[in-house]
């Protein structure tokens, strides 16, 4: 299936220029290397280009965050991404969006979502792709990658390819329906480069303590604004959420990337409270009141009812001792949990670790084990916060291979 008009190829066809993946960032790179005159071939296994951004944002792509900084980013190198994020920032692709005139807005902490739908960013990265010629191929299989004197040759289900410049924009293990495979990794593998350990990231973790879980499947559904979740010394301040399987929500999401099996989670479920001040406050005012009546003006009446038949003793607050008092405080703004683990894959938002970027340029994402080859977005051991870094970083890395390739 060929997304746009290309004439047939002979038994072996040369473009200067082959991209694996037509995702968010082989897409971008595609377009902006065709910018350049470059003669761009894109190839994809699956049936439809940008699923990933089809999904994402729930259906509404949040596309880059006005606040993108490098500090936004996971890697074992953490200077790597700076390079290419300063040469094509959020502004730039936030002109982008404006010159296609696709409507948006800020959900919040710089977030940035578009008012219809997903599809509007997907529209307007292949129109690029059109405009400038890029020669889009789906439902092709990459059977063999290999080494030729000026560049790489490429085995196909449509044939066979040899370029100069070899992008590998094949994303990571996350969402494995969607089409995510280790490809990408393969081929860094093959050509020398070293893996740092993959796993999930962003991702909601699974509880099993008998009691936990209970409590979760309890309140499967209900979520808690504006909570504090802190592991390993970082700590995120925004919403989570309880599930049949355990906790998510973007706070949840955000400190799985910095888990590891075995650590302890801290949550305030209450920071905008000072809440021995308040319980105390609470005591003189309304001494007869019940712990989970006041609880419930917290929460939902339910889940008030629920932590206080699990975690206190629920009585008039006159019945408790200034001692009982701040032990209940101090539960509620450090509640420490160990998870079991996280869903994996299958619902993780990105992968951490990939290829190690020390064998990479930074300048123009190209190996330094492989002269021609190029990797970016996802298969690069850089990783975003939740919020469009991710996609930020797709696009920068995206364009700052473009001028080399």
């Amino acid at each position: 299936m060929r997304a746009f008009d290309s004439p047939e190829v002979s038994a072996v066809s040369f473009f200067p220029v082959i991209i694996i993946g037509a995702g968010a960032a082989g897409l971008m790179c595609a377009a902006q290397a065709a910018k350049r005159g470059r003669q761009v071939l894109l190839l994809d296994h699956a049936n439809k280009a940008g699923k990933k951004i089809l999904m994402s944002g729930g259906g509404r792509c949040n596309f880059t965050n006005m606040y993108t900084e490098p500090g936004n980013f996971l890697s074992h190198n953490p200077h790597f991404c700076k390079s290419a994020l300063a040469r094509y920032t959020q502004w730039d692709f936030i002109a982008l969006v404006g010159q296609y005139g696709v409507p948006y807005h800020e959900k919040k902490l710089g977030q940035l979502f578009c008012d219809n739908k997903a599809s509007d960013i997907l529209e307007m990265l292949l129109a690029e792709c059109r405009e400038h010629g890029v020669d889009l191929r789906l439902d092709t299989r990459i059977e063999q990658v290999g080494k030729t004197d000026s560049g790489y040759h490429l085995h196909t289900s449509a044939g066979d390819f040899t370029c100069q410049s070899l992008v590998i924009a094949t994303g990571g293990l996350s969402i494995p329906t969607l089409g995510a495979s280790g490809f990408g990794y393969q081929v860094a593998r093959q050509f020398g480069h070293e893996l740092l350990p993959t796993r999930a990231g962003l991702v909601p973790f699974t509880i099993t303590e008998p009691n936990l879980k209970e409590l979760c499947t309890a309140l499967s559904g209900t979520s808690v604004e504006d909570c504090v979740v802190s592991c390993n010394g970082q700590r995120f301040k925004e919403n989570i959420l309880f599930t049949h399987r355990g906790l998510s929500g973007p706070a949840i999401l955000q400190i799985s990337s910095y888990w590891q099996p075995g650590d302890s989670v801290q949550i305030d479920l209450l920071p905008h409270i000072d809440l021995p001040e308040w319980l105390a406050c609470q005591q003189r005012e309304r001494p007869n009141s019940e712990l989970k009546t006041l609880l419930g003006e917290l929460f939902t009446k339910k889940m008030a009812g629920l932590l206080a038949e699990q975690w206190f003793v629920s009585k008039p607050l006159k019945q408790y001792s200034a001692a009982e008092l701040e032990a209940v405080a101090q539960k509620l703004a450090n509640w420490t949990l160990v998870p079991a683990g996280t869903e994996g894959y299958r619902t993780a938002e990105v992968t951490l670790g990939g290829v190690d970027t020390r064998e990479v340029s930074s300048k123009t994402l190209e190996s330094l084990k492989s002269p021609g080859l190029y990797f970016i977005g996802e298969v690069l051991d850089v990783t975003g916060h939740l919020g469009g870094f991710n996609f930020q970083w797709a696009w920068a890395s995206a364009y700052a291979a473009a001028q080399f390739v």
